[in-house]
């Protein structure tokens, strides 16, 4: 019989507990944004599927605020073990290019997989006497400075396509705060907004019932769940954008933590269930390693630099 070393026994123990011992309480899933939006609902599916693979609950907490700033915090003051987690989104990645003094960096977060890839729908109230782009434009045109948009945080894409479309179109509009996706939507059915900026996950359904209009979408193609609104590329507007979702730690989660939320992560990503969930609303479900999340994290940082360089949005 060989005899094992002392301290290779103690790590190979600690790494057996990691992972057959975890998780042996509920685990927290923080969201930074209002319950019911685009990142709500694919957080509480994941949440109840990977709740019953883990053998514990998994609870969903809304900490909206800040353009995601709030929940990113609350989730890094936290013990990094695996028992706080974070829907991390495209959001870490702005907040960290916009805000000079921004109270984390990049490098605080455990990346563990992507969860989808979606994309935007410029929408318009009903309220607004135009049926597509090019009628938008005219009638915004003839009144300058008369039109708002809604946004849900400095440097947002809500904010960023809205300044863009501005400048190519040569319109004058009037951005308004907003603390949530579901405020600025329920305020653009009721007219108090004129234009939004919003993933199609939330907009598609409200467009189909009649609530609003959507002028056109973000992808390179036309999405198969509304394959009649127009993409922005074909009315000679040069926006191919994307947000996507994830799910995140705080950096020293042990590793066979992450090994193991991703596997149970990517397989309800992967499952007809959750494909059908996000797909029929104009997103893609998609999954990645650790690795993976973190280069399209960075990536996300460099375009949103350049972005906030040319618009001058970066603030203390």
């Amino acid at each position: 019989m060989k005899f094992i070393p002392a301290l290779l026994l103690g790590v190979l123990a600690t790494g057996v507990h990691a992972q057959t011992g975890y998780p042996d309480k509920p685990v927290r899933l923080v969201v930074g944004f209002s319950a019911g939006g685009p990142t709500d609902l694919p957080a509480r599916f994941i949440a109840d599927r990977l709740g019953a693979a883990l053998g514990q609950r998994v609870i969903v907490e809304n900490r909206p605020g800040a353009g995601g700033q709030i929940a990113t915090q609350d989730v890094l003051a936290k013990p990094r073990d695996g028992y706080n987690l974070l829907l991390c989104t495209h959001f870490e990645a702005i907040n960290a290019a916009v805000y000079r003094n921004v109270a984390y960096k990049l490098s605080d977060l455990a990346p563990i997989t992507q969860i989808s890839r979606y994309y935007y729908a410029v929408a318009l109230t009903n309220e607004v006497p135009a049926q597509d782009l090019d009628g938008f434009i005219a009638y915004a045109r003839a009144n300058p400075g008369k039109l708002n948009y809604g946004t849900i945080g400095r440097g947002s894409a809500q904010e960023v396509l809205a300044l863009e479309l501005a400048k190519a179109a040569g319109l004058r509009l009037t951005g308004i705060p907003y603390k949530g996706g579901a405020d600025a939507l329920n305020d653009l059915i009721a007219g108090r907004v004129h234009l939004y900026v919003s993933p199609t996950l939330t907009v598609l359904p409200q467009y189909k019932a009649g609530r609003l209009r959507v002028l056109g979408v973000t992808s390179g193609e036309r999405l198969a769940a509304a394959p009649e609104i127009p993409t922005l590329a074909e009315k000679g507007l040069s926006f191919l954008r994307f947000g996507w979702l994830g799910l995140c730690g705080g950096a020293g989660t042990p590793q066979p933590v992450i090994a193991l939320l991703n596997r149970q992560v990517g397989a309800i990503v992967k499952s007809p269930e959750y494909r059908d969930l996000i797909e029929k609303a104009g997103s893609v479900a998609v999954s990645s390693n650790p690795e993976e999340l973190s280069q399209i994290l960075h990536e996300t940082y460099e375009q949103t630099a350049r972005i906030a360089r040319e618009f001058g949005l970066q603030l203390d």
